[in-house]
């Protein structure tokens, strides 16, 4: 059940720049017949942090998001260099985008994104003993910041205000494992 039953014929790059690659592949499927996939190559690992205060509450990130067409209500996340240790990446998106610096780390999950499409690999982490320092955004974010119960966060995953797929499974392992 674990083999690969798919047959790569010919694969084509269509697709680069400093993020991503989009390939083209051709294909024999597991039925035997002759078909195409198209693989999106991430060049960052996907990191999401978690951040919980001594009060209960979460921070989330909120931003325009140009490929939705739409805003957007996130955990703090960014991505890493492929070699990079996802803790150090998750230490700087985390002061990056909210100014928190955090004690205690915990990395809580492993996640593929969409793993229909891409090879996108995420990491969640819990961040713990807060305190706040200066928020450093790239240019190119415009950053709202809210400090919430976790409930709330866990309501807004179930009431689909949150869609990202990093933000709902982090706010969701994190409400079980502080049992909210």
């Amino acid at each position: 059940m674990e083999a690969n039953n798919w047959d790569t014929i010919g694969s084509e790059i269509v697709y680069e720049n400093p993020w991503i690659r989009v390939e083209h592949r051709d294909v024999v499927t597991p039925a035997g017949s002759p078909g195409i996939y198209g693989v999106v190559k991430f060049k960052n690992k996907a990191i999401g942090i978690v951040p919980v205060d001594e009060e209960g509450f979460v921070y989330l990130v909120g931003q325009y998001r140009y490929p939705l067409s739409e805003y957007s209500w996130e955990i703090p996340e960014g991505g890493g260099p492929l070699g990079e240790d996802p803790l150090a990446t998750a230490q700087r998106e985390l002061k990056e985008e909210t100014g928190l610096i955090a004690e205690r780390w915990q990395r809580i999950g492993r996640i593929h994104t969409s793993n229909s499409v891409t090879d996108e690999e995420g990491f969640i982490f819990l961040a713990q003993g807060l305190r706040q320092g200066v928020a450093e955004p790239e240019e190119t974010e415009e950053l709202h910041i809210r400090r919430i119960p976790l409930q709330e966060a866990v309501a807004m995953v179930m009431r689909s205000e949150i869609t990202d797929s990093i933000s709902m499974c982090g706010i969701l392992m994190v409400a079980r494992m502080l049992a909210v």
